[in-house]
């Protein structure tokens, strides 16, 4: 069931956002060659602490995955799109990582997501990236009352497809409040016109995944949550809460 938000509800999911979007900062400052993600779980952890928050990731449980999430902060490193659990190995130099954090304050949840390139970048990842955000300012701007769920996966799947990039299937954004996922699913590819009509208080993460070899398709890794291109092509996620207003989108997980 999909629950629209008061005014005052979505000031409140404001202040869970912008817990979300410290931990994301402090995680891309912190990151480094020779950093483990796991040490970067560590980082995003205390952000919660000073803040007073806790943490949507750790320990849910979905049906598909065989354990529960064992950390706060989701780190996916180059083939990696979405849902890799921080470990040990370091990072090096040039990687692309995507850091998918999420946070829940007073009863309400906040979820984000950026990418970025660890020490040299590679000018592909930079292009892959700078494509995504491109995607996902897109889809923020369709996401305007009185238009429909597919305008935004299609203004997210146009800026995509036109660098020849793969959107991976049956993944995209969500319902936020809450809890982390809530009603409506938000697909990154639809046709324009269709789907339900955005009505003002609705509350989505919107987040594109993009894999730069252009397919569509990923796989498992052996734990279960780590979901890797096929093509062993790097892939890019990022991502925003967003509020639909009779002002306009307004984005819940900014600084």
């Amino acid at each position: 069931m999909v629950r629209r938000k008061t005014a005052a509800e979505i000031l409140e999911m404001r202040e869970a956002g912008r817990v979300v979007a410290r931990g994301l900062h402090a995680v891309r400052e912190a990151a480094a060659p020779g950093v483990r993600p796991r040490e970067l779980d560590e980082v995003a952890r205390e952000v919660l602490r000073e803040a007073g928050a806790d943490s949507p990731f750790l320990d849910y449980h979905p049906h598909f995955a065989p354990v529960p999430f064992p950390a706060t902060l989701i780190i996916s490193v180059n083939d990696a799109i979405v849902h890799g659990i921080p470990g040990d190995e370091p990072l090096r130099d040039g990687d692309l990582v995507s850091a998918d954090f999420g946070a829940l304050l007073g009863g309400w949840a906040g979820d984000s997501a950026i990418s970025f390139t660890v020490g040299t970048p590679r000018p592909e990842d930079v292009k892959l990236i700078a494509t995504a955000e491109r995607a996902l300012a897109a889809g923020i701007e369709a996401a305007k009352a009185g238009a429909r769920i597919g305008d935004i996966g299609y203004a997210v799947s146009t800026v995509c497809r036109a660098e020849g990039y793969g959107i991976p299937e049956d993944f995209g954004g969500h319902g936020v409040g809450r809890a982390m996922h809530e009603d409506p699913g938000v697909p990154n590819e639809g046709r324009p016109g269709r789907g339900m009509v955005l009505r003002p208080g609705l509350v989505i993460a919107i987040e594109p995944m993009v894999i730069a070899g252009g397919t569509d398709g990923y796989h498992p890794d052996p734990d279960g949550w780590t979901l890797r291109t096929n093509d062993g092509s790097r892939a890019a996620h990022v991502e925003h809460t967003v509020a639909v207003t009779e002002e306009g989108p307004q984005i819940l997980t900014a600084l």
